[in-house]
């Protein structure tokens, strides 16, 4: 979720603003900043002060209690990560290879959380639409992405759909290109038929979940890794409260339910590993 930039270091940030900052940014979105971090807040807040005409991480603080939209900026700036296409590629088999045999028939409604700039809820419509066309009588008969992200930036890059020839290039080969995207000057857009299923919506981790309403699957993979163990727990808990009974919850390769919610229970597959809901039946 935070990119890291080790070429700006900032001695001039005291500990003791270093120490506020930390308690705003986990206060505001959740994330735990480690120690000996100010060279990250300098390098990636260097920008917005400059252009607000603020002198130090202090008056920072100060500023970002009395004005929501600095306030935004400064979450913004902080939160903004990198991604890629099919990261990881294992969840997109297992997805079809696992998941959407059950649905033949069926609606589908799938939430990508902390969807960054798109490239995951995008990848996740691919996924369906290329299934559907091997498998046209096992498909879903109806599939919904909700994508949600807490960076107003991420999400309007994500929405638009448009990407330039590096972010593409991350997790894509030359016939996928060609298969899902349009080429419009120097950028690569997704064709409509990809970009119809899924809708964009802001949302802090932190905040309920309830008007989102009910998923078959959860995507939230390589984010409980920047909050407190706490935070995690109650935010695997909240997510096992929207999810259908049988439903799936996909955390990334590094993270796991165990230790932090008693509400799922493990289910292995070559394909990689799925959290269910202890509290429903499976589908049959």
């Amino acid at each position: 979720m935070i990119r890291e930039n080790k070429a700006l270091v900032n001695t001039a940030i005291s500990s003791e603003a270093y120490s506020q900052f930390q308690r705003f940014l986990e206060q505001a979105a959740g994330i735990v900043l480690g120690g000996n971090k100010q060279y990250l807040v300098d390098s990636r807040l260097s920008n917005i002060m400059a252009e607000e005409g603020i002198s130090g991480l202090d008056e920072l603080l100060r500023r970002v209690q009395s004005g929501a939209g600095l306030r935004e900026r400064v979450i913004d700036a902080m939160t903004t990560n990198e991604t890629l296409w099919f990261r990881d590629s294992k969840p997109y088999q297992l997805l079809e290879e696992i998941i959407l045999p059950e649905f033949a028939g069926r609606p589908l409604r799938i939430w990508s959380a902390a969807c960054s700039s798109g490239q995951e809820p995008y990848s996740l419509s691919f996924t369906l639409e290329e299934f559907r066309r091997k498998n046209p009588v096992s498909a879903p008969v109806q599939a919904e992405i909700v994508a949600t992200d807490l960076s107003s930036t991420m999400l309007e890059t994500a929405k638009a759909g448009k990407y330039d020839a590096m972010s593409i290039a991350r997790g894509l080969n030359e016939q996928y290109k060609q298969k899902f995207f349009t080429r419009e000057d120097q950028y690569w857009v997704v064709k409509p038929e990809y970009r119809r299923p899924v809708s964009f919506r802001k949302l802090n981790l932190l905040d309920s979940y309830g008007a989102l309403g009910k998923f078959d699957i959860i995507f939230c993979r390589n984010v409980l890794i920047y909050f407190s163990a706490q935070l995690k727990g109650d935010i695997l808990d909240r997510m096992a409260e929207v999810l259908k009974p049988g439903g799936y919850l996909i955390l990334g390769s590094s993270e796991s339910v165990n230790g932090y919610s008693e509400k799922y229970r493990t289910e292995r597959h070559p394909q990689g590993v799925v959290f269910r809901p202890v509290d429903g039946e499976d589908r049959g």
